[in-house]
């Protein structure tokens, strides 16, 4: 099965699903019982995989950013501000 015949696009996995395939591949490539080219493909899926979980990761901090923001310029039921 190649990369890109696989069932999901890259893009629609969750973080929770690539984290999972990219320990997958972590195992599969400190076994070194791979043929090179097998290893070589992994390394790659591993790595695309890596970018999209780092990209969720930002995303998901921007979020949180934006929740936390507007909160911490409220001020608190003593009249100080947070």
């Amino acid at each position: 099965m190649t990369r890109k015949s696989e069932g999901k696009g890259r893009s629609e996995l969750g973080f929770e699903q690539a984290l999972v395939r990219l320990e997958e591949i972590a195992r599969k490539l400190e076994s070194g019982d791979l043929p090179l080219e097998e290893a070589i493909a992994l390394a790659e899926e591993g790595m695309d995989l890596s970018r999209l979980c780092e990209e969720r990761l930002t995303a998901a901090e921007a979020k949180i950013q934006q929740l936390v923001e507007p909160a911490a310029g409220e001020e608190t039921e003593e009249g100080e501000a947070r």
